[in-house]
């Protein structure tokens, strides 16, 4: 079923995309006689789409395809005595991944595909201090202290899985961009941001902004891939976005759900402070939805102003990004100087890249090779002046509970050398351009991807 509510700003990209193409593609009337329109089921129709109906693009094989307003493929024109042939119809566009089911009673929607809702993303039990994830042979709950060290009366436990085999130490070498992305309008920026949130090469928050995290993104996607994207050329972008999912950006209704939280007032800097909260929850409806697709909280403010985001039943208009990256992921790469995370599998293939924050000058990150020891998600945080940097006044123990705006986010993934780990943070607007305490900080929707592909025993390389 397609979308019944076209955004202005998909429009205003798919305007683009037609004033961009060349003239020849641009014609319109009826195909060769030789010639036919498949649709993505393989059917042939038996009628030719209108000008003003659709907007017209073209393959990788250079062949035309017909897309309509709201992003969708109608079909794409092919000689008539090959249309059955495998080697074309595997360019079809890919079945519907369920971004055109209704969405649930939690915003999100069914288990045919889609957005998931963000809270499935972080079990466990609202005040459990030390992390409410289940026990089992890969993920033990413990609470933390400052960017690394899990507490437990001076001591860490072993992995309870023996690490696999060593892999490989080459360090990987990810090309600069061929083609660097130029000035561009906002809807295109967030076009192309969305279509690499999509491919599992994280560009960090979606702000329509170009940067150096969308430049990294760029050439890991040309490192995966192996092919070569012009992120000038808005009609390939959104003929990609077509095959993935739809349009960049799409209609949003808040729920009651979304509008109850549950909230904090504002979130303290002093730690004793705190501790003392229920959970260091979302202060806001912007801020939950701003992470739940991936965006920065102001973007997602100007994309809609005059919005309540208070008021359930208010249609606002939110990014359209990808379903998280699913495999199994062997090895791990921080690359301190160009401040990413890499995500390889035991084909040695790149899954997935992430923008970091990665150490700093005063706290730096370790170097070497190390492994995953255990995962935990929705963390209790413990503060032990003896052990962290000495916050405020505070010369107690404390303990923070969990929740996305705690210390280390909504994930914790500790190494094997004490104290150091790969986080979730409070702010990700700044993950890749600020420093941190000598961990690895990730978008919180980011390390939650990472820790669901990973395991005790994972190989985690620092290199600079």
């Amino acid at each position: 079923m397609k979308r019944a509510i076209l955004t202005s700003l998909g429009l205003a990209v798919l305007l683009s995309v037609a004033s961009a193409l060349p003239a020849a593609a641009q014609g319109w009337g009826r195909y060769q006689s030789d010639s036919v329109l498949v649709a993505p089921d393989g059917a042939i129709l038996d009628y030719t789409p209108r000008a003003g109906e659709v907007v017209i693009s073209r393959d990788q094989m250079g062949r035309r395809v017909y897309i309509d307003r709201y992003g969708n493929i109608i079909a794409t024109e092919m000689r008539r005595d090959s249309y059955r042939e495998p080697s074309i119809n595997r360019y079809l566009p890919p079945p519907s991944r369920g971004y055109d089911q209704p969405r649930d009673a939690a915003g999100g929607y069914g288990s045919g595909g889609g957005y998931r809702d963000y809270r499935q993303y972080r079990p466990g039990e609202p005040g459990d201090i030390t992390g409410t994830v289940p026990r089992d042979s890969s993920i033990i709950r413990l609470p933390l202290n400052e960017d690394g060290g899990i507490m437990d009366d001076g001591e860490e436990k072993e992995a309870s899985i023996e690490p696999q085999q060593p892999q490989p130490s080459a360090v990987p070498h990810v090309q600069k961009p061929i083609i660097a992305p130029t000035n561009k309008p906002q809807n295109e920026i967030v076009a192309l941001q969305v279509f690499l949130d999509r491919e599992g090469i994280s560009p960090g928050v979606i702000d329509g902004h170009l940067g150096d995290n969308v430049n990294k993104a760029l050439a890991a996607w040309q490192e995966m891939t192996g092919e070569t994207i012009d992120p000038n050329n808005s009609e390939e972008i959104m003929q990609r976005l077509s095959y993935s999912g739809g349009m960049p950006i799409v209609d949003y209704t808040i729920t009651a759900a979304d509008a109850a939280g549950p909230y904090v007032a504002a979130i303290p800097e002093d730690y004793a402070h705190k501790a003392q909260l229920p959970a260091m929850s979302y202060t806001s409806v912007t801020e939950a939805l701003a992470e739940r697709f991936h965006m920065d909280e102001g973007f997602l403010k100007s994309l809609n102003p005059g919005k309540d985001f208070s008021i359930p039943g208010t249609i606002i208009k939110v990014a359209n990004p990808g379903q998280p990256k699913t495999g199994d992921v062997t090895r791990i790469v921080a690359d301190k100087g160009r401040k990413q995370v890499f995500a390889y599998g035991g084909d040695g293939k790149l899954i997935a890249a992430y923008p970091a924050t990665i150490g700093s000058t005063d706290t730096p990150s370790p170097s070497g090779t190390h492994t995953v020891q255990r995962i935990a998600l929705n963390p209790g945080y413990t503060y032990n002046p003896k052990i962290n940097f000495k916050q405020g006044n505070n010369d107690q123990i404390l303990q923070i509970p969990p929740g996305p705006n705690g210390p280390v986010g909504t994930v914790w993934i500790a190494l094997s050398k004490p104290t150091y780990g790969i986080h979730g943070t409070p702010d990700p607007s700044k993950i890749g351009k600020t420093n941190s305490h000598g961990c690895v900080r990730l978008t919180n929707w980011d390390a939650t991807e990472l820790a669901k592909m990973v395991k005790p025993g994972t190989v985690v390389e620092f290199t600079d």
